[in-house]
């Protein structure tokens, strides 16, 4: 079904794409002088951008070469440029082999844009820099500026609106979080693309092939840190993964915990209104909350079928400065070290390891306490069901100034996001996830 659905929409945009196409080619508008040249050379520096795009979140491909695409619409405002652009994205659908659903896709969103971008253009009194030639830069700016950023503005939010739903369909997501994923990591490039698209413009048309080719080489370079800081993202969060499933294999009955607990640090985070990086450490720290639990030390504490001794019960309570010490040796991920260590930090003081109380427990900390906490309840164990509703409800108020923040409670009970913690869609029907502390306390009772 899904499919079926993408082929529809790869059908419809392809439709769009030749209807915009169309109207242009009724304009009867004369193409500007030089615009097969400027035409060969932007659909050049199009081609060499696309072959070294990079791949980003849901299999999409990241590259610069909307650049020159959308410099096209400045330069050559005119149904030829569709054709120079759709000529580039098919001979690079051929070179990374895409399916021909997804290769016509990918062409027709192209065309669709650069079609929408030249008829806002066009629309508002834009004409090619090729009658401007040897104006200056500010008077440029002051023709066609308005045009120009009105007409990137229009293309981004039809390309992304399409890309994002295409995606969405494909995935079983939706378009919103499709975005989330696709564009927050390349947000800032996209707001200087405006002016960067509108200055290579004007270099062009003032310099030439020569000034523009110039021009193109620093934007390269750019793109190329960038997309290094994108793939060293990427391999973090692989990192991350790799460190979470080692740590599950070690005990069949944490499966899923950990993505558990960061699901309801997440919502917990977000009804406190926590800034959005603050939210990013809680959701990355309740990941590796049990990341300790990887050191070979627990591995027959979590294997014994029996209770645990004091001694083993004391060895157990290691976990969260292990995990904590763990984690400091990763640069990047050091900021996460004291959540990490305090996650199992009571209000009242009684936690460990350092005994915390109050405000001194971290933030994160505290919330990954709650989540963590939650899951023990909401997930099934082999010796009874998941506890319901009111009884979730009656424990959370019960432990509400000695295990957990009172501020904190108080708030997350009476906010609608309280609701989203028994989803079943966040809350799974079936699951032996037991938290580290909860599980082991559980066995020294019974030693």
């Amino acid at each position: 079904m899904a499919k079926i659905r993408f082929s529809a929409i790869a059908g419809a945009t392809a439709v769009a794409a030749f209807a915009a196409t169309a109207l242009l080619y009724s304009s009867a508008v004369p193409l500007p002088a030089g615009g097969i040249t400027a035409l060969s050379l932007l659909a050049f520096l199009a081609l060499i951008a696309e072959l070294l795009s990079f791949l980003l979140p849901h299999g999409a491909r990241g590259s610069i070469a909307y650049i020159p695409y959308l410099a096209s619409a400045l330069i050559v405002p005119h149904w030829y440029a569709i054709i120079a652009i759709v000529f580039v994205s098919a001979i690079t659908q051929l070179v990374i082999k895409s399916h021909f659903d997804r290769g016509l896709f990918n062409v027709a969103q192209h065309a669709l844009t650069l079609g929408v971008a030249i008829l806002v253009y066009r629309r508002l009194g834009g004409a090619s820099f090729a009658t401007l030639k040897g104006a200056s830069f500010a008077m440029t700016t002051q023709l066609y500026g308005l045009p120009a950023i009105s007409a990137y503005a229009v293309s981004f939010f039809v390309n992304t609106l399409i890309v994002s739903a295409a995606i969405a369909v494909i995935d079983g997501s939706t378009p919103l979080k499709v975005w989330r994923e696709l564009k927050l990591s390349t947000i800032g490039i996209d707001l200087l693309a405006s002016p960067v698209v509108f200055v290579f413009a004007w270099v062009y048309s003032t310099y030439g092939w020569v000034g523009a080719a110039l021009a193109w080489v620093p934007i390269v370079g750019l793109r190329q840190v960038h997309k290094t800081n994108l793939e060293l993202e990427r391999t973090n969060e692989e990192l991350l993964e790799l460190m979470v499933k080692s740590m599950e294999a070690r005990d069949p009955y944490t499966s899923g915990h950990s993505r558990r607990v960061q699901h309801y640090s997440t919502v917990i985070a977000r009804t406190l209104g926590v800034s959005e990086r603050t939210g990013e450490q809680v959701s990355k720290a309740a990941l590796l909350h049990d990341v300790g639990k990887i050191h070979e030390k627990y591995a027959p504490l979590l294997a014994k079928a029996d209770g645990l001794s004091q001694a083993e019960w004391t060895v157990m309570q290691e976990h969260s400065a292990d995990g904590a010490d763990l984690v400091a040796t990763m640069t990047r991920l050091r900021e996460l070290v004291s959540a990490i260590r305090h996650h199992h930090e009571n209000w009242d003081g009684s936690g460990y390891p350092d005994g915390l109380a109050g405000e001194n427990i971290p933030l994160a900390a505290r919330i990954i306490r709650f989540a963590d906490t939650m899951d023990a309840m909401l997930t099934e164990r082999p010796y009874r069901a998941a506890l319901d509703y009111d009884t979730v409800r009656a424990e959370v108020v019960r432990c509400r100034g000695t295990q957990f923040d009172p501020a904190m409670t108080d708030k997350l009970l009476a906010s609608p996001s309280w609701a989203k913690l028994f989803a079943s869609s966040a809350v799974p029907k079936r699951s032996f996830g037991l938290s580290l502390v909860q599980s082991e306390q559980k066995r020294a009772t019974r030693a």
